[in-house]
């Protein structure tokens, strides 16, 4: 996924991101990836899931995924949004999509666009599915 806003606008090597987000304790991983997933495709993800190794990105923040065999339009993502303070010190505030676009890439060309912290989860699943 493409994450949305001013920020990433332009940027697209190194910029895309596997779905993910904040869970409570009480909500189980899976379960929370089902939810995150949800809402920034507006499509919701049945398995059987994979889990993958989770992955420290180099910001600190733990990403727990799990691949699974889907098909969807990539087209017709519909994202959540946020609100956020645009341009900065505006006092304007504007909504964005969390996510912007999604698409379907050839493994090296995923492993380009994705954020440097979650490549591993290409490598592993490569592994599993070779």
């Amino acid at each position: 996924m493409h994450p949305g806003g001013p920020f990433w606008r332009n940027k697209d090597e190194g910029a895309w991101s596997v779905p993910k987000g904040e869970h409570t304790e009480e909500e189980e991983g899976l379960a929370a990836a089902q939810r995150e997933f949800l809402e920034e495709t507006g499509m919701p993800i049945r398995g059987p899931f994979l889990p993958l190794t989770a992955v420290r990105q180099p910001g600190g923040k733990v990403v727990h995924a799990w691949a699974v065999a889907a098909d969807f339009d990539a087209d017709a993502i519909r994202s959540n949004t946020f609100t956020m303070e645009w341009p900065p010190k505006s006092g304007n505030f504007r909504s964005f999509p969390e996510v912007d676009r999604a698409g379907w890439f050839a493994l090296e060309a995923a492993r380009e666009k994705l954020l440097i912290g979650q490549r591993p989860l290409l490598d592993e699943l490569a592994r599993l599915i070779t």
